[in-house]
């Protein structure tokens, strides 16, 4: 009962803060919002019982995506005018209608089934063991690491004024 309350609110506050991101003209409180919704998600994740997604939300999303995303607010000319009214507001609006229609289909035709026993469940520690173990993943995740640090050195090169 107190986990399908947590998810609600979480989910509530979720979509308030998605809504704050879309409608608030201040591109630095956008942000906040943004980082409000990713640390929401993250909560229902938890209610989920989903800790290694709520671990990764955390520290992806919160720790890695939004502080890059501050910092490229930050770094950026004129970021306290927001975003200009714009000539693609009407085309926008239709293509947003149109992918509301198409997902709202999607969901009303599947035959959704509830799930059954989680005894199949994956844990945190499984994970672990299949992605660092010898047969696993380090490579990909060593080459992953050397791609966002070349992403980073290339951002700041940039940024950098001459």
């Amino acid at each position: 009962m107190t986990l399908d309350v947590a998810f609600w609110v979480l989910a509530v506050v979720c979509v308030g803060a998605a809504l704050a991101v879309v409608f608030v003209r201040d591109v630095f409180r956008a942000a906040l919002f943004l980082i409000l919704c990713f640390f929401t998600v993250a909560g229902i994740y938890i209610t989920l019982n989903a800790d290694f997604l709520a671990a990764v939300q955390v520290l992806i999303y919160v720790g890695a995506v939004s502080v890059l995303l501050i910092f490229a607010i930050m770094l950026t000319r004129d970021a306290k005018q927001g975003s200009p009214s714009g000539r693609l507001r009407v085309p926008a609006l239709i293509i947003g209608l149109v992918l509301l229609g198409v997902m709202i289909g999607s969901i009303l035709s599947f035959d959704w089934q509830p799930s059954g026993e989680m005894s199949g469940m994956v844990r945190t520690q499984d994970i672990a063991g299949l992605l660092f173990s010898e047969s696993g993943f380090v490579l990909a995740f060593e080459i992953a690491g050397l791609m966002l640090l070349a992403a980073i050195i290339g951002a700041i090169v940039l940024l950098r004024e001459k």
